[in-house]
């Protein structure tokens, strides 16, 4: 199965975390558990209310979720600022 999305907020991988633990049938808790996390801050996570999350702990958390992280340049994806204003943010 390949899953692929691209973030560039915390809340934006939150959600897309969320999205992928729901395809595979998991519950908060059970990722929080083999993760490390409590389910507090994993919930927190998934609906947007962290502006911090360690890379330490969102590696747990994709492990868990059978994820890996991908980069691409910002060339290819356009930059930040772009891709805030397709989406209808702020730059």
């Amino acid at each position: 199965m390949t899953y692929t999305t691209s973030v560039q907020t915390i809340p934006e991988l939150g959600q897309a975390l969320a999205q992928r633990r729901k395809l595979l049938n998991l519950k908060q808790g059970q990722v929080a558990a083999q993760s490390g996390l409590s389910q507090a801050l994993l919930s927190r996570l998934e609906n947007g209310q962290l502006t911090e999350f360690g890379a330490r702990k969102l590696m747990a958390v994709l492990a868990v979720l059978g994820l890996e992280l991908t980069f691409t340049d910002v060339g290819a994806a356009g930059t930040l600022d772009e891709l805030r204003r397709e989406r209808g943010g702020t730059a």
